[in-house]
């Protein structure tokens, strides 16, 4: 009995397997070679030779990719916990709204997740064009003279994207765990005088610290990836969006436009590396003193 319900995890780690365990281990086989012209002048074609670790002696060393991987980072750090305020706020509002207007206001919320994030870039780069945009002109109107696609403004326009991308999935999951919060506790609260700000702060917010760390730190794992975004803002401001901007921008040039794959699957295993070392650390941080 016990092996029929153990069958019903065969499909995650199925694609867990194909999808991570094995892509992960060829990158790393990947890693350990490198390319090499033949012949003395490199007349007759490459050759692929084991080098070891030396393609990630070299990613320790390179500055350009250690570079970009603290831009992200400080950046996942400045942006999750607006995403978090943001969501979580969102969620209580949701749930002392009247349930006629839930459904409604949680599809509502929920839309802007649901487009493509391609689409989603393309759209917001569409409104903060200074020239085609509707945004700008409203600014104008105002005296504020701003440019989105600026070094000073870019970070800002791709944050903006990306929260009001994300925080509609990140709302629902808070506000799931709302839902499993007994209500008696509100009752009980009401009646010993406990306004509903009160409420919400030492009964609500507690109950959902576990889904509000699992919320960071998967906001912080797609943060640290992000390459959508970098990939098309490129395209209108070269001159600040470079080739290494970020570590997914830097792989994939290292990768797809210098042909260097060992290097790039080097790449790719230190930054799943990170990755993983900085949801952990999270993980534990957000979890300190309460249960998951």
């Amino acid at each position: 009995m016990k092996w029929k319900g153990a069958a019903f995890t065969v499909p995650f780690f199925l694609g867990f397997v194909l999808l991570f365990i094995i892509p992960l281990g060829y990158a790393m086989w990947q890693s350990l070679f490198r390319e090499q012209a033949a012949g003395g002048l490199g007349l007759t074609g490459t050759v692929t030779e084991f080098v070891g670790f030396d393609n990630f002696a070299r990613v320790f060393a390179d500055g350009k990719f250690w570079l970009g991987m603290s831009r992200v980072l400080i950046f996942a750090f400045i942006l999750v916990p607006v995403m978090l305020a943001i969501s979580l706020a969102m969620a209580l509002l949701l749930d002392a709204a009247r349930r006629r207007a839930v459904r409604f206001f949680r599809l509502g919320f929920l839309v802007p997740y649901m487009v493509p994030g391609i689409v989603a870039a393309l759209m917001w780069i569409y409104i903060y064009s200074p020239r085609s945009g509707p945004l700008t002109p409203v600014l104008d109107d105002i005296g504020i003279d701003a440019d989105f696609f600026a070094s000073e403004m870019l970070w800002v326009s791709i944050g903006n994207l990306i929260v009001w991308n994300t925080i509609g999935f990140n709302m629902l999951i808070i506000y799931a765990a709302l839902l499993s919060v007994p209500r008696e506790l509100f009752d009980a609260a009401r009646v010993d005088g406990a306004s509903e700000w009160r409420i919400a702060w030492s009964i609500k917010i507690p109950h959902v610290r576990g889904p509000l760390a699992l919320v960071g730190m998967l906001s912080i794992i797609g943060l640290v990836q992000i390459f959508n975004e970098p990939l098309l803002f490129r395209q209108v401001s070269p001159e600040t969006v470079t080739k290494d901007f970020t570590p997914i921008l830097f792989i994939y040039n290292q990768a797809f436009a210098a042909n260097n794959y060992h290097y790039a699957a080097a790449l790719s295993v230190v930054l799943a590396l990170v990755i993983g070392a900085v949801s952990f650390v999270y993980y534990k941080i957000a979890n300190r003193g309460g249960n998951a």
